[in-house]
Order: C-alpha cells, then sequence, then structure tokens
C-alpha cells in the first residue's frame, strides 16, 4: 500500500467516524468532572485537618502565591498544616471557571473562608479569589500550583470596573 492510499484511507476513516462527540471533548468533560471532585476533596480535607490527603492531593513541586502575598512550597504548606498553624473552622468554595488543556486543568473561583488555628487572622471570616492548576499526573489529578488573593470588604473596584 502506497503511502497516498494509507494517508486517504486515514482521513476517509477519521471522516467516517465525525458523527460521534469527539475525543477530546469528552475528555475535557470527563477531566473537568474529576478535577471538581479533587478540589472538593482539598477543602473537605482542609476542614478535617487531614495532612495525608492535601500531600496525596498536591503534587510534589506545588507551589502557591497565599493571600498574605507570600510564595511559598508544598513542604512549607505541610508544615503549616501539620504544626496546627493553616487550620479552617469553615471553608466554602464556589467553582466559577474550568478549562481543561489535555492533561491540565485550570480552575478559578472564590472562596470564604473563617481561619481557625494559629493563623493571625484566626476567627475571622475572608473572601477569597483562586486560581489552580491540576495536571494529570499517572491515574491521579494532583494541583501544581495555585494563587489566591484576599478580597478587600467594600475595598474600591478597580477603574471601569463594577463592583
Amino acid at each position: 500500500m502506497s503511502l497516498l492510499t494509507l494517508s486517504a484511507s486515514t482521513l476517509l476513516s477519521a471522516g467516517c467516524s465525525s458523527s460521534k462527540p469527539t475525543e477530546p471533548a469528552l475528555t475535557a468533560a470527563r477531566a473537568a468532572a474529576e478535577v471538581a471532585h479533587a478540589d472538593s476533596a482539598e477543602v473537605q480535607a482542609f476542614l478535617a485537618n487531614d495532612p495525608t490527603t492535601l500531600a496525596r492531593l498536591w503534587s510534589d513541586d506545588f507551589v502557591v502565591r497565599n493571600p498574605f502575598n507570600q510564595f511559598v512550597t508544598k513542604q512549607q504548606v505541610m508544615t503549616l498544616v501539620t504544626s496546627g498553624t493553616l487550620a479552617f473552622a469553615s471553608y466554602e468554595r464556589h467553582i466559577e471557571y474550568t478549562k481543561a488543556y489535555g492533561d491540565l486543568v485550570v480552575v478559578a473561583g472564590s472562596e470564604t473562608v473563617v481561619w481557625a488555628g494559629r493563623m493571625p487572622l484566626a476567627g475571622q471570616t475572608t473572601q477569597l479569589k483562586y486560581t489552580a492548576v491540576w495536571a494529570r499526573q499517572g491515574n491521579e489529578w494532583r494541583e501544581i500550583a495555585r494563587h489566591a488573593n484576599i478580597v478587600p470588604p467594600g475595598g474600591p473596584a478597580a477603574p471601569g470596573m463594577p463592583r
């Protein structure tokens, strides 16, 4: 079989299956659903003060720009969790955006937390906005990067932007 015949055969085979949903679309929807489940498990692990689950959900090279404008690694966050410094009395997360890029998923949303432990804001409620990046590593989704910032209460909106 010539290369031209093989190429034409491949194109015809691909064209015949075009009436079915494309595999990337199915994969993207499944990836988004799996990451939403992992994202929820992260919140539950924080509320249960479960460092074992957090360690499993976070990639070994996980990094965070935290709400206190510090750039920290997985090991630094794990130390804060295991020492009882980083803890939450309440944690609500609302996903506002999810986009799958193959084995990467970007999630963005808002959070309402009540700090606990030995946090400087312990007992206070804070509104946050966050963006997280999850990667498929083996058969598991692991968070590889996160950025969170505190939304100032009643703070000024950026010029030209609605509150």
